[in-house]
C-alpha cells in the first residue's frame, strides 16, 4: 500500500497496514489538494500520447521525484526497511497543465521489493511498467499449487500436452530408462501491460540425456542480441511499426526421431509403473530447438521467405511494397517492415499455422522494456535488474558511481575459496544478460566472468559492486535514435597485458549506427601481445570481423552501405601497419591479422581514422576508469536515464 503522511509530505510504502476506519485522517487547518501530488499510479484515459518517454519540454514540467534513502526506524512487517518516496509540491501553473487524474492506490499482495522511478515515462507506458514488473512468478511446484491460477494454468498445459498428441503412457521397456520433468511458471502481459494469461510451462529435464541415446543433433539458431538491437534501431530511424508474437507451446509443433521416456510430472497422476513415451518434442529436450526451428523455417520458406546469411534467425521478404523482417528467439518472434499490409498477412498467415498470440506493439521482449517516443527507442531491464538486486541479497543504501573499482586487478588466488560457487555464478549469468542493455557494466562482468571456476570473497565483492552500481544506475537503458543516419562508425582500443594472471591484453569495441550503439564487447586476447601495436592491431582485427559481419546483416535488410566505415584507433603505429605494405621482423607473428585488415582497408570496407585517446569511446570496454571519465565515456554511447 501506498501510504501518505500528510504532516510529513511522504509517501510510504508498505505492507503492513491498519486502516482507521472511524478518522477522518486530514487536517483540516492544513488542507492539501489531490493534484498537488503527482503519484506513480496515473489514471491515462484522458492522455491522448503516443510517446512512451515523454518529452523533454514535458519531462521540465513534471513534478521532481527523488528517491530518499530508507526509513531505518519503520521496518516492514518482514523485517525489511520500508521504501519512502518524497513528492515536492508542484506549481499551481503545473497543476492546471497536468491532465491525468489520480486514481486508487494499486493493490497487491506480492508488490516489488525496490523502488524504480518511473516518472519520466508517459502515464500509459508507465501503467505498463508497473504491469510488467508487479508479477510475480513462483519458482517451484510447491509454491504453485497454493495459487488457483497457476492450477489452472497447469491444468491447461496439460490438457494441451494431452490434445496435441505429445505422449503415450506405456509401460518402461526393459534397458530403458526416464528423464524427469519440472514446471516453469511465466506471466505473460500484452502490450500495454495487462495480464494476458498465466503460462504454466512443463520442461524436461534434457540434462539427464545421453547422446546417441535420446538425442544426436541438437543444434538450433537464436536471434543474436546484436541484430536485435540493430534491427531495432534501423526500425526508429526508418519509422517503421515493430510488433511482437508469441507461439504457444511451440516446440510441440516437431517431432521425435529418437525414443524419449519421461516420468510423470508433479501433477498428474499416472498408474503404477506407467511412464509417458514422447511422441513431441518437449521444452527442456537437447533436440527439441532444432525440431521446432526446423518446422519454423519451412513454413517461412513456403511463404516467400528467406533466411538471412549473417543470422540464420532472421527471415526477410521483399514485396512489391517494401520489405518485411522476421526475427526468431525460440518461441519469441518480432516482425517490422515497411509493408503494413503484408505484415498483417503474415500474421494471420503464422496465426493458421501454429497457436499464436499476437502481442501488439513491442513493449517487452526476451525481459527487455521497449519504450517508445518519436525521438526513438529505449531499451530496459529494469524488471530484471530488480530481481538482480532482490536476489543478490543486498539490503544496506550503500550505491556506487563506477561497477569498478579503480586501480584493482583481480588475481586467480585473491581472497578465500567460496564453499558454494553456485550464487557467484548465478549472479554472473544474470548480469551477463542484463549487459544486453547496459554497456556500462559490460567490461566489469567480463572482468569477473573469468574467475567462475574457482570464485573467491574478493570475485564475489567485484560482483556485488556491480550489483550496487545497478541499484544506484537502475532506470538507465540505451537509447536508439530515430534522427540518425545510417552510416557507420566503431571504435577499436586494447589494453596491453592488463590481465595480472596471464598478461594477455584485453580487446574492446564499440560500432555505432548513427547515433546508436548497436554493438560492443569485451574480449581477452587469446596470445600474449609482446608490444602495445601489436595488442592493438589483433583488437583492430576483431572489429573488423564484427563490421564486416554488420554491413552483411544490413545489406540483408536491404541496406547496403556502400561507404567505407570509419575505423577509429589511438595507435598510431597500428594504422601505419595496415596502410604499409612491407612486413618485417615485427609484424611477421601476426601475419594473418595483417592481412585480414589490409584486405579489408584496400577493399573500402572499413577506413582506419586515429583518433585521440581522450576521445577513444573503445577505452570504455578495456579498462576500470575514474568516476569523471567513466561519467564523460558514458555520455558518448546512447546510455541515458529516462
Amino acid at each position: 500500500y501506498r501510504c501518505y503522511d500528510i504532516e510529513k509530505d511522504k509517501v510510504y510504502v508498505s505492507r503492513n497496514v491498519i486502516f482507521l476506519e472511524e478518522e477522518n485522517g486530514f487536517n483540516e487547518n492544513k488542507p492539501k489538494h489531490e493534484d498537488d501530488y503527482s503519484f506513480l499510479w496515473i489514471n491515462d484515459d484522458d492522455v491522448d500520447n503516443d510517446d512512451d518517454v515523454l518529452p523533454s519540454s514535458h519531462n521540465d514540467a513534471q513534478n521532481e521525484v527523488e528517491n530518499t534513502p530508507f526509513d531505518r526506524s519503520s521496518p516492514r512487517s518482514d523485517g525489511s526497511p520500508r521504501e519512502v518516496i518524497v513528492y515536492k509540491r508542484r506549481s499551481q501553473q503545473n497543476i492546471q497543465e497536468s491532465q491525468p487524474t489520480l486514481r486508487r492506490s494499486q493493490r497487491d499482495s506480492h508488490p516489488p521489493e525496490k523502488f524504480v522511478s518511473y516518472e519520466s515515462f508517459s502515464p500509459k507506458h508507465r501503467a505498463c511498467l508497473l504491469a510488467i514488473h508487479s508479477h510475480v512468478e513462483p519458482s517451484s511446484y510447491l509454491e504453485a499449487k497454493t495459487n488457483p491460477h497457476w492450477i489452472e494454468a497447469m491444468n491447461n498445459e496439460l490438457r494441451a500436452l494431452e490434445d496435441n498428441k505429445t505422449w503415450d503412457i506405456v509401460s518402461l521397456p526393459i534397458g530403458k530408462r526416464t528423464i524427469g520433468c519440472r514446471w516453469v511458471y511465466k506471466v505473460k502481459t500484452r502490450s500495454d501491460g495487462s495480464l494476458e494469461r498465466y503460462k504454466a510451462r512443463l520442461v524436461a529435464k534434457g540434462y539427464a540425456q545421453e547422446y546417441g541415446i535420446d538425442y544426436e543433433e541438437t543444434f538450433a539458431p537464436v536471434a543474436r542480441m546484436t541484430s536485435v538491437r540493430a534491427l531495432i534501431a534501423i526500425a526508429s530511424i526508418k519509422q517503421w511499426s515493430i510488433y511482437q508474437l508469441d507461439v504457444k507451446n511451440a516446440f510441440l509443433n516437431g517431432y521425435l526421431n529418437e525414443e524419449v521416456y519421461m516420468d510423470s510430472p508433479p501433477g498428474l497422476d499416472l498408474p503404477q509403473g506407467k511412464v509417458l513415451y514422447l511422441r513431441k518434442a518437449l521444452y527442456g529436450l537437447k533436440q527439441a530447438p532444432k525440431a521446432w526451428f526446423d518446422m519454423f523455417s519451412n513454413v517461412m520458406f513456403k511463404q516467400g521467405f528467406k533466411s538471412c546469411y549473417s543470422d540464420t534467425a532472421m527471415f526477410v521478404k521483399n514485396t512489391a511494397i517494401g520489405i518485411i523482417v522476421l526475427l526468431l528467439y525460440v518461441d519469441d518472434m518480432i516482425i517490422t517492415g515497411n509493408d503494413a499490409n503484408g505484415i498483417m498477412q503474415v500474421k494471420d498467415f503464422l496465426k493458421n499455422e501454429f497457436e499464436m498470440t499476437d502481442l501488439g506493439k513491442l513493449t517487452y521482449f526476451l525481459g527487455i522494456e521497449v519504450a517508445y517516443s518519436r525521438r526513438g527507442y529505449l531499451l530496459s531491464q529494469m524488471k530484471f535488474a530488480n530481481d538482480i538486486i532482490s536476489r543478490s541479497g543486498i539490503t544496506d543504501d550503500k550505491v556506487v558511481d563506477t561497477p569498478e573499482a579503480l586501480g584493482v586487478k583481480m588475481k586467480i588466488d585473491d581472497g578465500e575459496i567460496l564453499e558454494n560457487p553456485t550464487p557467484f555464478r548465478q549472479l554472473v549469468g544474470a548480469l551477463t544478460y542484463l549487459s544486453i542493455t547496459r554497456p556500462d557494466i559490460s567490461h566489469a562482468v567480463h572482468v569477473i566472468s573469468q574467475f567462475q571456476q574457482r570464485p573467491t570473497s574478493v570475485h564475489m565483492g567485484a560482483a556485488l559492486r556491480i550489483v550496487r552500481y545497478v541499484k544506484h544506475t537502475i532506470t538507465k537503458g540505451l537509447f536508439l535514435s530515430s534522427s540518425s543516419n545510417l552510416n557507420m562508425i566503431a571504435y577499436t582500443d586494447a589494453d596491453w597485458g592488463g590481465d595480472p594472471n596471464n598478461r594477455h591484453s584485453t580487446t574492446g569495441f564499440c560500432v555505432f549506427l548513427g547515433d546508436s550503439l548497436i554493438s560492443w564487447r569485451c574480449k581477452k586476447q587469446n596470445k600474449v601481445s609482446l608490444s602495445s601495436t601489436e595488442a592493438e592491431y589483433r583488437a583492430m582485427a576483431t572489429t573488423t570481423m564484427e563490421i564486416v559481419w554488420l554491413k552483411s546483416l544490413l545489406k540483408d535488410i536491404g541496406i547496403d552501405l556502400n561507404e567505407a566505415t570509419k575505423l577509429c584507433c589511438d595507435n598510431k603505429s597500428a594504422i601505419y601497419i595496415a596502410s604499409n605494405h612491407t612486413f618485417h621482423e615485427r609484424t611477421k607473428h601476426i601475419e594473418m591479422d595483417c592481412h585480414y585488415v589490409r584486405e579489408e582497408y584496400l577493399s573500402r570496407t572499413i577506413d582506419i581514422s586515429f583518433v585521440p585517446s581522450e576521445y577513444q569511446l573503445g577505452d570504455f570496454f578495456t579498462k576500470a576508469l575514474a568516476s569523471a571519465r567513466f561519467q564523460f565515456l558514458l555520455g558518448k554511447l546512447s546510455v541515458i536515464t529516462p
